[in-house]
């Protein structure tokens, strides 16, 4: 751990403010490669054949020589997220906040897809690597000029981080989006019919009667764009009474 940040010397590298460990000779090792084929492997298997002695193999070096660089698998997966959602996509400055809060969220909804196993590691605490930075940056400057407080700002941007981590997690398990995964193996409105007591879950019966909850998923994305525009709704509120 580092004196002066707190934080393992790996983080401090992929920040470019820690030189390469070791003396002597530059070595073909490095931060970049080994995080890289750790992605590799996570999207060739899933996130279970990622492990210090794979990666290792892979890049036919010894374990060891892994922690000259990484002291911990728990880094290690840290840097691959970073890695898996890259910077943020550059685009055209939006016309304002309600366009750049909704392009991040859909921007950071494809790029957990791209990579699903970035949802089974756990998060452990606020973000800290470069890649996930800038894209709290991203969202903080879609709030600049809005009026509300920073602390608020903040709050706004991981409650749509939360969200976007939600539907990314409902839906990684369906074939909406990938050719690879699996389906539901049962059909949810008929299942749910059969089994509900009406008298015990009036609220459920009449959501099914009316044909809101049915044997298939909504059309795509159409409960995220709903949840989003709504969460939208809630932070121009606050942005008027702010103003």
């Amino acid at each position: 751990m580092s004196e002066e940040t707190g934080l393992p010397a790996s983080i401090e590298a992929a920040w470019g403010v820690r030189d390469r460990p070791g003396k002597g000779p530059k070595p073909g090792l490095s931060l970049e490669r080994i995080v890289g084929t750790a992605v590799e492997v996570a999207d060739a298997e899933g996130l279970n054949a990622v492990s210090m002695g794979r990666v290792a193999k892979e890049l036919e070096v010894s374990t060891m020589a892994l922690y000259r660089y990484v002291s911990a698998k728990n880094e290690l997966l840290e840097l691959m997220v970073d890695a898996a959602y890259g910077a943020p996509p550059t685009t055209a400055p939006p016309a304002d906040w309600r366009e750049g809060l909704h392009r991040w969220a859909w921007d950071a909804l494809n790029g957990m897809r791209r990579h699903p196993w970035v949802l089974q590691v756990p998060v452990s605490g606020p973000p800290i690597t470069p890649n996930q930075i800038a894209w709290l940056e991203r969202g903080l400057a879609s709030l600049t000029g809005t009026g509300i407080s920073e602390p608020e700002k903040i709050s706004t941007v991981m409650l749509l981080s939360g969200l976007v981590r939600n539907w990314a997690s409902i839906t990684s398990g369906q074939n909406l989006h990938s050719p690879d995964a699996a389906p539901l193996t049962f059909s949810y409105g008929t299942a749910l019919k059969r089994l509900v007591d009406p008298h015990r879950f009036p609220a459920i019966t009449a959501a099914i009667e009316s044909g809101a909850i049915d044997d298939e998923w909504d059309d795509g994305d159409a409960e995220f764009a709903f949840g989003l525009a709504r969460a939208l709704d809630g932070i121009e509120m606050l942005i008027q009474a702010t103003g």
